[in-house]
């Protein structure tokens, strides 16, 4: 009983530790957020404490400036495009790698996921060097397809790690019913991964969202996307709309992570 009581005692004391230890972690992470967007209030143009004032002054900026508008608006039409691409590639080269007899796949599979393992200074020299004899420079699809190759890993690993507990006698029966494989695929097994391929195609879109050094090699001034042209206002003018972006994009991350947790557990019930 003794040691029982011990064993017990023991782990109550590791479970609050690994408590603690996450809370301090957290708050570390979080720490800068709290202070930096509250200045996005401050009437003042300065960044220091005491804030002067509360004041939206910033956030109108951001919506009345033809710079920021058309930084939101390239932001969401490359994430899309990327997202769309990456999401289809990676599905279609995760069904791929994830058949059992498919061959070279300890060589394959480090190929696909080397944008996520490259320095992105590397890919994104890379990539300009390849898409400038193209003609894709200072274009918008070479920036989509940039930020699909880039995302294109994340939608490859999500799929595949879902279609590892797939069943493939459930295709194997839909062709000996007659199905084609593309009514096999969209009939019987995308319901089954569906999940995955929603996860993997956020963490597609979000990449691209944030991604900043590729599109300073290979987006113009029409390009500019939101952390391009963040990047810009801290190199010229310093001023609070830089951390009234900052604070929306940190709903818009929120927000995002809520959906991915919805993924989550529709994932998790569905194996």
């Amino acid at each position: 009983m003794h040691a029982e009581a011990t064993t017990v005692l023991s782990e109550r004391i590791a479970r609050r530790g690994v408590r603690l230890i996450s809370a301090v972690v957290l708050g570390f992470l979080i720490a800068p957020m709290l202070i930096a967007i509250p200045l996005s209030f401050n009437a003042s143009t300065y960044f220091s404490y005491p804030m002067t004032g509360f004041s939206l002054e910033w956030y109108g900026t951001i919506l009345s400036s033809p710079d920021w508008r058309r930084a939101i608006l390239n932001s969401f039409i490359i994430g899309a495009g990327a997202t769309a691409i990456a999401t289809a590639l990676g599905t279609l080269a995760a069904i791929g790698i994830s058949r059992p007899a498919f061959p070279f796949r300890s060589l394959i599979v480090p190929l696909l996921i080397s944008p996520m393992i490259i320095p992105i200074v590397i890919v994104a020299v890379s990539l300009y060097l390849v898409f400038a004899p193209l003609g894709l420079i200072n274009t918008h699809l070479g920036v989509i397809l940039a930020h699909a190759a880039l995302g294109t890993p994340f939608v490859v690993i999500t799929v595949a790690a879902k279609l590892m507990a797939f069943d493939r006698n459930l295709s194997r029966a839909a062709a000996g019913l007659g199905a084609s494989p593309w009514t096999s695929f969209r009939r019987v097994m995308l319901p089954q991964i569906l999940p995955a391929v929603a996860t993997g195609s956020v963490f597609a879109f979000a990449t691209s969202f944030d991604e900043v050094v590729v599109i300073l090699f290979i987006g113009g001034t029409e390009q500019r996307t939101i952390p391009r042209q963040m990047w810009a206002g801290i190199r010229d003018q310093i001023n609070p709309t830089i951390l009234a972006m900052a604070g929306l994009l940190t709903v818009f991350a929120v927000i995002l992570f809520l959906f991915m947790d919805v993924l989550r557990r529709r994932n998790s019930a569905d194996a």
